[in-house]
């Protein structure tokens, strides 16, 4: 699928924290068991309080490659989106089909509960070891698809941590967007 250079410009990178966002929905790079972890969950779940662990508790996990969403609690964000990225192994074996997945789906949930925009993690790139580069390729495009077909969503924004993740990623969408 082309996509249209304007849907680009409605994609922003950012190094810093995901948890001090004023977005409508933070996207968090969450295990499926979606009880808190190390990384950027587990600072997704302090900062939100004890609130977000007991709903979560209440959602029974989450499959990989899909997502969940619970309400903010003590974040400027409205709501968590919590995405169930893959363990990366070689590559062969379903990982793009299911990082895509979690991007889609949180976009999906994000227009269905109206959001106007949404803060993404680098889902699967921790401890997950997805390669920066092709994960790059697959969350930007997978969201670039879902604002091209329309929806509630009208800003995309990756909160990247670090100069080697944010340096991949504007690489990446430089390419993509024809810069």
């Amino acid at each position: 699928m082309a996509i249209d250079k304007a849907i680009w410009s409605k994609i922003t990178l950012v190094d810093g924290d995901i948890t001090k966002q004023n977005v409508d929905a933070i996207v968090n790079a969450a295990n499926h068991t979606l009880l808190g972890g190390g990384g950027v969950d587990g600072a997704i779940h302090r900062a939100a309080g004890p609130e977000l662990l007991a709903e979560c508790r209440t959602l029974g996990g989450c499959a990989t490659g899909s997502a969940k969403l619970t309400k903010g609690y003590r974040l400027p964000a409205k709501y968590v989106i919590h995405a169930v990225g893959p363990v990366y192994n070689d590559g062969h074996h379903g990982e793009p089909e299911r990082l895509a997945g979690c991007y889609r789906t949180a976009m999906d949930l994000a227009n269905q509960h109206g959001c106007t925009s949404i803060a993404f993690a680098a889902i699967s790139c921790g401890v997950y070891g997805y390669p920066i580069a092709d994960a790059a390729r697959i969350a930007l495009t997978s969201v670039a698809e879902k604002l091209a077909a329309g929806g509630s969503v009208e800003e995309a924004r990756f909160v990247l941590f670090g100069q080697p993740v944010f340096g991949q990623f504007q690489a990446v969408l430089d390419e993509l967007a024809g810069v």
